[in-house]
């Protein structure tokens, strides 16, 4: 039923992060179950971004229970990602209308208060864009639009259920793993694009290379993703060999992690680590 059988992987995900909430939830927190529970939200925050661009089954039901169990384990609806990542930035490519771009708040900047605050910047530009989104589909689709109201519905009543059965299990266990998860979502727009060069046909987008890509279902290969946005995950490693290349040096910056202290961190004493931008002209 599976569209690509690679997606077991992505199922494995899905089933592990509730069944090690739910661990702790009975025996206790557990450093290490606690940490793989945090990477578990990033993974989560990955399968929700592929399952938009491509369903992930070939029935219609399964892809729709899909969306309600990721809404209920990332803690906020699925329908965010069509008006905010499909329609506006797979559309505008960091540019100049895309809303969410990160030239966009205080300046052209790659640093780590950039990284920081750029996914509170971000919320707060999306959020209209998505009331707007709704508006829209409650007059052209009202089933869609009772559809995204019932994943509201669905994230209240588990947080309001959890909570009430035990409020500081649902603060450590629950609510603090979704907003890593959020933070993250968002903060990779700003990894992905800060200091690219929104105006380019080609050098929008940074690339990450090394193990965030076998763990992370190759997140890191985002020009190969931006040009074939409805290729299948598992493909992407490929589609990067026929375009790294092409790219500006500096977009190929890596394995994450390395990329992330040399740019946030030691740059701030070793001037030559310091990002540049690439952009041709600064537009706030």
């Amino acid at each position: 039923m599976l569209h690509n059988r690679r997606d077991l992987h992505a199922l494995a995900y899905l089933i592990a992060l509730p069944a090690l909430v739910a661990w702790q939830w009975r025996h206790g927190w557990h450093p290490l179950a606690y940490v793989i529970t945090l990477f578990l939200t990033l993974g989560v925050g990955v399968i929700h971004h592929h399952h938009t661009h491509r369903r992930m089954w070939r029935h219609r039901r399964l892809n729709r229970l899909t969306d309600l169990w990721l809404t209920a384990l990332q803690g906020h609806p699925t329908f965010v990602f069509y008006p905010a990542h499909v329609g506006n930035h797979h559309r505008y490519r960091h540019g100049p209308h895309d809303v969410a771009r990160t030239y966009r708040f205080g300046g052209d900047s790659n640093d780590l208060w950039g990284y920081l605050a750029h996914p509170f910047h971000a919320v707060w530009a999306l959020y209209p864009l998505f009331l707007a989104w709704l508006a829209r589909l409650r007059h052209r689709q009202p089933g869609a639009w009772r559809y995204c109201l019932q994943q509201y519905a669905l994230v209240a009543a588990l947080w309001l259920g959890l909570a009430m059965l035990d409020w500081r299990r649902w603060l450590v266990l629950v609510l603090i793993p979704q907003l890593h998860g959020l933070h993250w979502l968002l903060a990779t727009n700003y990894l992905q694009h800060a200091h690219a060069d929104g105006h380019s046909r080609l050098d929008y987008a940074r690339n990450f290379e090394g193990w965030i890509n076998p763990l992370l279902f190759n997140i890191g290969l985002h020009t190969a993703h931006h040009e074939h946005p409805r290729v299948h995950w598992s493909e992407l490693p490929a589609l990067h060999r026929h375009y790294r290349e092409r790219l500006h040096p500096a977009l190929n910056a890596g394995p994450l992690l390395p990329y992330m202290f040399r740019t946030f961190i030691a740059s701030a004493v070793v001037p030559r680590w310091r990002s540049r931008s690439l952009m041709r002209h600064e537009e706030t």
